[in-house]
């Protein structure tokens, strides 16, 4: 694992990784009033009584997507709908190495900022914590779109 020093501070590749995401994740500065029809940006927050200790992303899918994936999951997480789009909480981090197919849409942060309405929670399981497990919900998303995992395609040599 690589390392930086900065002087005072040394840190690891992970953390500065982390920082560029976190960077990305941020709220624009001004909604854009060009764009008439759409919610301003926001965040999709965790249900009261429940805490996210590994950060929160989010994966949007279409609906109708959405209703499929739901069928293969063991278990769901929060799950939030803006009319179009179905948003499932992961954890933060759930993209590292990991390519999630179209049409979804991997959000870092949980950020929203094309949705017809603001998102509502239509899913949200019992106990404390609201993640949907990346990897099922990553093979149900690629089962409904007839894609094959990224880790079982086959590596050509150039």
């Amino acid at each position: 694992m690589g390392v930086v020093t900065t002087g005072k501070r040394t840190m690891h590749l992970n953390s500065l990784a982390g920082l560029a995401r976190r960077r990305r994740a941020r709220l624009p500065e001004r909604p854009d009033p060009s764009r008439p029809g759409h919610t301003p940006p926001t965040r999709i927050r965790v249900p009261a009584g429940m805490t996210a200790p590994l950060g929160c992303d989010a994966v949007a899918v279409p609906e109708e997507f959405g209703r499929a994936m739901a069928k293969r999951l063991p278990r769901m997480g929060c799950v939030y709908a803006d009319g179009a789009h179905w948003w499932w909480l992961v954890p933060a981090d759930s993209d590292v190495a990991l390519e999630w197919p179209a049409p979804a849409r991997y959000t870092a942060g949980a950020l929203v900022l094309d949705a017809p309405r603001a998102p509502v929670l239509v899913h949200c399981p019992e106990g404390s914590v609201p993640y949907t497990p990346p990897i099922p919900l990553y093979l149900a998303l690629c089962r409904v779109t007839g894609t094959t995992p990224e880790w079982s395609r086959s590596v050509r040599a150039s």
